[in-house]
């Protein structure tokens, strides 16, 4: 993102910043409608204010629907649940799960960024993974609550129902069954993805904000479905899956619903916005 020093331009880009397009659509069956917003799950603090169309979809809602309870993803307990989970118990090492090649490539990443590997080796992939990229955003600079938890906690201070499309023990499990069987795929699909982070991010960012799924779909969706097939249907494709009759019952009752979920899931071919388009509802970008 480019920032304008003169002062009356900063104003105006400030302004045009505010009305753009952004990653937010309107489905409709006959007189029923609710809201599908995309979201990124960690932001940097240049990303807020959130593009206008989120707002005008949330005052619109009588509920805001997340993949899951955000506010017990923040609880002690779950998050030391997920660790517990995602750990081996049983004196497993993650140099006796990975190929060689694989572990010499995480071992000269974490060297290269001085994080000792006994904090990592009791590790299951899916966790190494997480961690290290949640470590690699932060340090280019994305420190700021994501799109739904900035929207769970709005939700709690005016006192507006939440939902969620799956319960956070359900995360859980599928990060434990990603990679499960071809863990060297895992760390590798994940030490390829924090390298090109640096390049990509902000081009993410922009796509994002734009609303542009095509570009979405060819940024994130086309290599990733080839290379690691598995973990495409497991992140992805089975969880989309699993949210679209739940959405479409959503279509059908009184209320007026705000769904949220991580961008790629809207993206694509197997994207819920393809998938509710095949079914015959009416979309529309906000």
């Amino acid at each position: 993102m480019s920032f304008i020093k003169k002062c009356g331009l900063t104003l105006f880009a400030a302004a045009a910043f505010q009305t753009q397009a952004a990653s937010v659509w309107k489905v409709m069956s006959g007189t029923h409608i609710l809201y599908l917003g995309g979201t990124i799950h960690i932001l940097a603090p240049e990303d807020y204010p959130l593009p206008q169309a989120y707002d005008e979809a949330y005052r619109a809602s009588d509920k805001v629907v997340f993949e899951t309870d955000i506010q017990a993803l923040n609880s002690r307990e779950f998050q030391q649940k997920l660790v517990n989970q995602l750990s081996y118990s049983d004196g497993t090492t993650i140099d006796q799960v990975l190929k060689p090649d694989t572990y010499q490539a995480l071992a000269r990443f974490l060297e290269e960024r001085h994080i000792p590997m006994d904090k990592m080796e009791a590790l299951k992939p899916s966790l190494i993974a997480m961690t290290l990229s949640m470590i690699e955003l932060q340090s280019l600079g994305f420190t700021s609550e994501g799109v739904d938890q900035f929207y769970s906690a709005k939700a709690v201070m005016d006192d507006k129902n939440q939902a969620w499309l799956e319960a956070p023990q359900d995360q859980i499990n599928a990060l434990e069954s990603l990679g499960a069987g071809d863990e060297s795929e895992m760390i590798d699909y994940s030490l390829q993805d924090i390298k090109d982070m640096p390049s990509t991010v902000n081009e993410l960012r922009k796509i994002w904000r734009d609303g542009n799924m095509d570009a979405m779909a060819e940024a994130t969706i086309t290599d990733f479905k080839e290379d690691y097939p598995e973990i495409y249907q497991t992140l992805l494709v089975e969880r989309n899956n699993h949210w679209l009759p739940q959405i479409k019952t959503m279509l059908n009752d009184n209320g007026t619903e705000f769904i949220m979920v991580g961008t790629m899931h809207l993206a694509g071919p197997d994207g819920l916005l393809a998938k509710l388009a095949a079914s015959g509802y009416q979309i529309e970008k906000l």
